[in-house]
């Protein structure tokens, strides 16, 4: 299982919030591609970038950070946050965004979500299921909807997605377990690569999302916490609940 430890991005600082509560942010650290070195020194490979300040205006801000980070380390960034258009996508290309995370525009415009799909590939594209109450929720976590969060993977599976990224947003930040349950249910439907987001405390929740099939999980503020020992972690000594 793929271990990826995320960095969320307002003003050009590594931040991290509490349901997606833009009220709740804390900084941990005013330069990220600092934060990004450390990651990569400890053996990580994977980074999970995201642009909260495009979240929320609806279109790419943060790139320069992307760049920095893509130009000054060897990780393997995905990039979310913002993607709206057809520049945007290109500009987070352009940075070195080895993938991209598209949710909402997925939800309000599936034609050009398709559209990105067709042109770049599905190794390229990841899908952002982010769900409230097992519903989804768009634009930064600030729109919900009435879109069961099953159906929806489903049904973006069977357009040829192959990853998916899926954050319970009740558990984002809350250092109180992931949804191990809500992800058994998806992948009992659904053959995609399931990366978790959101509640990993420990690194028995790790164990348990492997357990439960998942491709990859994301990690954000229990690294920052001290929760989970970066080093331990990204040399794999975390077992396998067996």
């Amino acid at each position: 299982m793929r271990l990826i430890p995320a960095i969320d991005i307002i003003e050009g600082k590594c931040v991290r919030l509490t349901k997606g509560d833009y009220s709740t942010k804390k900084i941990y650290n005013e330069n990220p591609l600092e934060v990004a070195k450390e990651f990569e020194d400890a053996g990580i490979e994977y980074l999970h970038l995201v642009d909260l300040d495009g979240a929320k205006s609806n279109h790419i801000v943060n790139h320069r950070i992307l760049e920095q980070i893509t130009g000054h380390t060897s990780l393997k960034v995905d990039f979310g946050g913002g993607l709206k258009s057809d520049d945007d996508l290109k500009t987070a290309f352009a940075c070195g965004a080895k993938q991209i995370t598209a949710g909402s525009i997925a939800v309000k415009n599936p034609e050009i979500f398709l559209k990105w799909l067709a042109e770049y590939g599905a190794e390229k594209i990841i899908l952002g299921a982010d769900a409230v109450n097992r519903k989804i929720s768009t634009h930064g976590w600030m729109q919900n909807s009435s879109i069961d969060v099953v159906d929806f993977i489903k049904q973006h599976e069977a357009n040829g997605i192959k990853y998916v990224i899926c954050t319970d947003i009740g558990r984002d930040g809350m250092l109180q377990g992931a949804a191990t349950e809500l992800y058994s249910d998806i992948l009992k439907e659904t053959p995609v690569n399931l990366i978790a987001s959101g509640g990993v405390s420990c690194i028995d929740d790790i164990v348990k999302l492997k357990n439960a099939g998942c491709e990859g999980v994301i990690i954000g503020k229990a690294l920052y916490e001290g929760k989970i020992n970066i080093s331990e972690w990204s040399s794999g000594d975390w077992g396998t609940g067996n």
